[in-house]
């Protein structure tokens, strides 16, 4: 039986090699889609990459681009957001992306209250809708756990997907650091386009004191609940992309990334299937 998941890597997980690199690590790893960035100091796109190119060398290594990520504080649509979401969608278009990936403002200075930051997004999403149709990209909405952030949990981007009438149109990327950081236990199986996977395994660090530094690749010191997390996506019938998301120094800067993606990855299939 197929498994009803396939493993992906964010461009973060390898941030420092060159793009054919990147590429024959994931065929190394049987990883057949990835996720390119564009927050990344000297690779794609940040380098220069033309969007042909990403799309021929993908596509002659058998890799799919599931997502860009990503356009940020997505949900203060003005002009500037604007030119920022027509570029990428264009970008996302022409490289061959299936999707872009929509984070929304984090921002102790965000000083609007629930009720604004509801209107603002549902803007943003009806705003959104045509231009990503127009070029036939998806957007996965990724809400992010911090308190501070204006879409912190994924009941209120679903909540602005179904006022904006765009339930159909956007999908919510389950980050499972961000999951357990909001405290949030409902899970939109039928709604999510792509998962997201670190870990934490610091155990001095509280969880309200947890960053972007602390995330690491997932294994048996995990506490994010990560297998627990993608077991009840699975069993509710998500079908997609299980894409590694790691953020720490020591990740980007490992000498032996691809023996540690293996066997986190290892770990993974060991878990679900047990």
């Amino acid at each position: 039986m197929t498994a009803p998941y396939l493993f992906s890597l964010n461009r973060m997980s390898a941030p420092r090699i060159g793009f054919a690199d990147y590429l024959a690590l994931c065929q190394r790893l049987d990883v057949r889609a990835i996720e390119i960035r564009n927050d990344l100091d000297g690779v794609e796109i940040n380098d220069g990459t033309p969007a042909r190119q990403i799309r021929e060398m993908t596509q002659a290594a058998g890799i799919t681009i599931r997502s860009i990520n990503a356009l940020q504080r997505f949900e203060q649509f003005d002009a500037e957001r604007e030119r920022e979401a027509r570029a990428l969608i264009d970008y996302a278009a022409d490289c061959g992306a299936q999707a872009l990936v929509l984070c929304p403002t984090n921002s102790l200075r965000d000083s609007r209250d629930a009720g604004e930051r509801h209107r603002a997004l549902v803007a943003a999403l009806t705003a959104l809708k045509p231009m990503l149709a127009e070029r036939g990209v998806l957007g996965l909405i990724e809400p992010l756990g911090f308190a501070e952030c204006a879409v912190r949990r994924k009941s209120q981007a679903v909540l602005a997907m179904y006022d904006a009438g765009a339930e159909h149109d956007f999908k919510l990327v389950h980050d499972t650091f961000h999951h357990h950081l909001a405290g949030e236990d409902i899970f939109f199986p039928d709604l999510t386009g792509l998962i997201h996977v670190s870990g934490v395994e610091d155990g001095a660090v509280p969880v309200a004191a947890m960053r972007d530094m602390h995330r690491v690749l997932v294994g048996a010191g995990d506490r994010l609940g990560n297998l627990a997390q993608i077991k009840t996506l699975l069993a509710r019938g998500y079908q997609g992309c299980i894409s590694y998301e790691p953020f720490a120094e020591e990740v980007a800067a490992s000498d032996d990334i691809e023996s540690q993606l293996r066997a986190s990855m290892a770990h993974l299939r060991d878990g679900i299937g047990a």
